[in-house]
């Protein structure tokens, strides 16, 4: 997988200051293409029209949460192949299951450190600096 600043990320939170927090967090690790959203039919419409890398989802939001866009993420043939990370503070047994159900590559539990970043997207790409 490319460097750091090769993958094109998309954050998607109903929060702009935790999409901001997450997008300073990235580029510290060398992101240099991060687009946001505010909720998941946004980030559908943004996927329609820009090849993106890696979705790093809200779970809790609002119009669409972060499981519906996974599923949609999965069922659509140009974005089946996008790794998705669910960002949330509630890791319930029911939402893990569901989501690695509907393929998940992979969780980051609020709140987070950028060295957890770095470890959970490394899992997802290898590693990426």
């Amino acid at each position: 997988m490319p460097a750091a600043s090769q993958i094109k990320a998309l954050i998607v939170d109903d929060q702009s200051s935790i999409r901001q927090i997450l997008a300073n967090s990235l580029a510290q690790l060398g992101f240099a293409h991060v687009a946001q959203r505010k909720d998941g039919k946004e980030a559908m419409e943004y996927l329609e029209q820009n090849p993106t890398h890696l979705v790093i989802s809200d779970f809790n939001m609002p119009v669409m949460d972060g499981l519906a866009l996974l599923r949609a993420v999965r069922a659509n043939p140009k974005t089946q192949k996008v790794a998705f990370i669910i960002l949330t503070s509630e890791a319930s047994k029911d939402l893990v299951q569901e989501a690695i159900k509907a393929g998940i590559n992979n969780f980051l539990a609020k709140p987070y450190t950028v060295a957890k970043l770095r470890e959970v997207l490394e899992k997802v790409f290898g590693p990426i600096t």
